[in-house]
């Protein structure tokens, strides 16, 4: 699986971002897994076809050391679709500027 990845994260930031995905984001009851929407505009043509899939996620999985963002743009209401796919550069880009703001959010440096 294709990843981006923080790693190294202390303690304190560990238990600052956690307390803040816990309040913003949808957590999957695998885990210390996250979803974070896709921002409408920068779906794919399929996806934006595709409203019955929605919404189109991110998987973030936070552990005490790092944070892993999937680069598979998922779909929350099926397994499989062709709607599901790699990230796009827009995509991937968005993921990777969305990460920093919620870190901002959360009170963490980036």
């Amino acid at each position: 699986m294709k990843q981006y990845v923080i790693d190294e994260l202390r303690l304190e930031d560990h238990e600052k971002i956690s307390a803040w995905f816990s309040d913003n984001l949808e957590r999957s009851p695998l885990g210390d897994l996250y979803w974070l929407p896709v921002d409408d505009t920068i779906l794919s043509e399929l996806q934006r076809a595709h409203t019955d899939c929605g919404p189109h996620v991110f998987a973030l999985e936070l552990s005490p050391q790092r944070l892993s963002c999937e680069l598979l743009v998922r779909t929350r209401n099926r397994m499989t679709c062709p709607c599901i796919a790699y990230a796009t550069d827009d995509q991937f880009l968005w993921l990777v500027r969305s990460v920093d703001r919620l870190f901002e959010a959360a009170g963490v440096l980036s």
